[in-house]
């Protein structure tokens, strides 16, 4: 099994309500994930294990199988999960859940097949004992040879060791629906007649079974949601690149890594993990660091890192200072990519493990 093959070929999706993982199929040009993993959103970023993102436009959904296809703006992947038959699955066979749990970095994890015929809510999936954990929603299940068997879906909250993936007989018929979309428009499946539904719409044009038109709509995002990604836009990088949760951003500005989040729901911060303390020259670094350099922005030691940080108070966030505020927000996201290369020419601090070497 070609595991560096596989993993070049899986994807973590991030939106504004968490991130999962998806996967490319080449034959159909379409990256695979959850419904329950897009929800909401029409378009998505996709991000490859170089942590480049792109955008990627959501296609086709099924709610009920839980099943979404991707397609990417502007960006072709090479790697592929092969996919050309629905393999046999049966009880003890090996298999390998791939994925980003808990949206940590690229992981697979080994176990064997519990049930290959598990049934729950009036449909069958694959039970395994390999771990599988929030964020690999969305993942391929491969077998021994690296032949896609399923599409990693759930998990007992309650249970370790217990973990759920639609067959890939499903995936194949999902599939064989999206084939009748020509328009590459986004679609619904409807699963009472089968067909496909490309316009907004409270029944099935065809058979008229009740839809919800919730399904075609994006989620609206908050207030400050809104303010936060007009700071980021404002720095030309598109805001649905930066999501990576409920009211939180985390993408690179050239190498630096930028997080901006509320906490305590007192706070918005804008922080950048940039370099780690050097072997020596600690004294003139620290005296430095400690001048206030940088204002509005400030930069602190941390576990052996230096961050520069700019932070405010969510009551002065809509107040008279806010069109301030959210200007020293854009500025943070070009202060951290160049105070990271002033650490690295000044004091010899090399860039932390965040760094996008790349960027």
């Amino acid at each position: 099994m070609n595991h560096e093959g596989l993993k070049q070929a899986v994807y973590k999706i991030n939106t504004a309500s968490g991130s999962g993982t998806g996967f490319y199929l080449k034959s159909q040009n379409i990256i695979v994930t959850n419904y329950h993993v897009i929800d909401g959103n029409k378009q998505v970023s996709i991000e490859n294990q170089l942590q480049d993102r792109y955008i990627a436009d959501v296609v086709y959904v099924n709610p009920e199988a839980d099943i979404a296809f991707l397609r990417g703006k502007n960006y072709q992947p090479d790697a592929f999960i092969p996919f050309e038959t629905v393999e046999a699955v049966h009880s003890r066979d090996v298999v390998y859940v791939l994925g980003f749990p808990f949206g940590m970095p690229y992981t697979i994890t080994e176990g064997i097949v519990s049930n290959e015929k598990q049934l729950l809510d009036g449909r069958h999936f694959i039970q395994t004992d390999a771990a599988v954990n929030p964020g690999n929603s969305g993942g391929p299940v491969v077998n021994a040879d690296g032949l896609l068997i399923g599409v990693t879906t759930a998990k007992f909250t309650e249970a370790d060791n217990v973990g759920f993936a639609i067959p890939a007989s499903v995936l194949k018929e999902e599939l064989d629906t999206f084939a009748t979309n020509t328009s590459g428009a986004y679609s619904l499946k409807c699963n009472s007649c089968k067909s496909l539904i490309v316009e907004k719409t409270d029944y099935c044009p065809n058979c008229g079974a009740n839809i919800d038109e919730k399904i075609f709509d994006d989620k609206e995002i908050s207030k400050l949601s809104l303010y936060i990604e007009t700071a980021i836009k404002n720095m030309g990088i598109d805001p649905v690149l930066a999501r990576c949760g409920n009211e939180y951003w985390e993408f690179h500005s050239g190498s630096a890594l930028v997080r901006i989040f509320v906490y305590d729901k007192n706070y918005l911060y804008a922080t950048s993990p940039i370099n780690n303390l050097p072997q020596g020259n600690l004294e003139s670094l620290l005296r430095y660091v400690n001048s206030n350099p940088v204002p509005p922005y400030r930069l602190a030691v941390y576990n052996n890192q230096i961050y520069i940080s700019y932070r405010v108070r969510m009551s002065d966030v809509f107040s008279a200072n806010a069109t301030i505020i959210q200007q020293n927000l854009s500025e943070l996201i070009v202060k951290a990519n160049e105070m990271d290369d002033f650490f690295v020419q000044e004091y010899a601090c090399e860039k932390t493990n965040y760094a996008k070497l790349n960027g």
